[in-house]
């Protein structure tokens, strides 16, 4: 079977792109069969998603953003890793099941949104399906993956698009992400936990603070407090590292203070929003996955 998409509009660019299984020439650069970069379980996310036994992840290449600040630089910017079509992918998801992951968690992975879909349909795991994003999606694609997934992983970077024009190259990004999240709320409800704790079904927002940027990461969380409440939780995360092409952006080439990291954190207790706050011991290289698909 040959695999092509004529015009990609998947994701919020909609850039009409010409995607086959050699080459992909929109934003994301991605072809049209996935290209996987790491399968293993991930110990890193936050408690009710990792446990004691891992999260099943799959990360994805290729990205819709160009986040300057971007952790997973190495593959978020450049097409690599292992081509697998649906049914490869379908095995990677049973291999994960069986070796006793909580979850399937995929990483950055709507640019490969309609293989995932014929995956799932190949395969569906008896354990939660989780979408790992960075938040820059149309609601139309996430509306396609209603009754897929059971656990929304967003990220809500930026309430202002000078800032996020600036650093993610997406002047509309809070645009598209509030109505991306709205749609992922609508289908998943208030989060759902076992006897355990870990999560079944639900949505948890995260937010990075970025360095000389808590006035938004103030406006972002009163954003999710207004909109949301607790229908969601939110994972505020202190792990802020200069990597990839922060050192051009002298204002966030270096991580966050510990005044910085409170007073947003003083602000999430203030909202009460349910969650998890992620220290500043996080903020840590050796942190970053390894992505050597050797270890699947």
């Amino acid at each position: 079977m040959s695999y092509v998409i004529e015009k990609c509009t998947l994701c919020p660019r909609q850039c009409s792109a010409r995607r086959d299984e050699q080459s992909g020439s929109g934003f994301c650069g991605a072809e049209s069969l996935p290209r996987v970069c790491r399968i293993a379980p991930h110990m890193w996310e936050e408690p009710c998603i990792s446990g004691t036994r891992g999260s099943g992840t799959i990360f994805f290449s290729g990205c819709t953003l160009r986040c300057v600040f971007c952790q997973n630089y190495e593959i978020s910017r450049n097409i690599t890793g292992k081509q697998m079509t649906p049914s490869s992918l379908a095995d990677a998801f049973r291999r994960l099941e069986e070796s006793g992951v909580h979850n399937i968690n995929l990483v950055s992975p709507t640019p490969y949104i309609d293989s995932i879909i014929e995956a799932f349909s190949l395969y569906r795991p008896s354990i939660p399906v989780v979408y790992n994003t960075g938040g820059y999606e149309r609601a139309e694609t996430i509306r396609r993956l209603d009754g897929i997934v059971d656990i929304y992983l967003p990220d809500m970077k930026y309430i202002r698009s000078e800032l996020s024009g600036k650093y993610s190259k997406a002047g509309d990004y809070f645009e598209y992400a509030d109505a991306a999240l709205h749609e992922m709320v609508r289908q998943t409800g208030k989060p759902v936990f076992n006897d355990d704790g870990m999560m079944l079904r639900g949505t948890i927002v995260r937010h990075l603070i970025l360095p000389q940027n808590t006035r938004n990461s103030i406006d972002v969380l009163n954003y999710l407090s207004e909109n949301f409440g607790d229908r969601i939780l939110v994972s505020l995360m202190g792990q802020y590292t200069p990597v990839a092409n922060a050192a051009d952006y002298p204002e966030i080439n270096r991580r966050i203070t510990a005044r910085e990291y409170d007073k947003v954190l003083s602000h999430l207790e203030q909202l009460e929003l349910d969650g998890f706050a992620q220290q500043l011991g996080s903020a840590k290289k050796e942190y970053i996955p390894d992505f050597d698909l050797e270890r699947d």
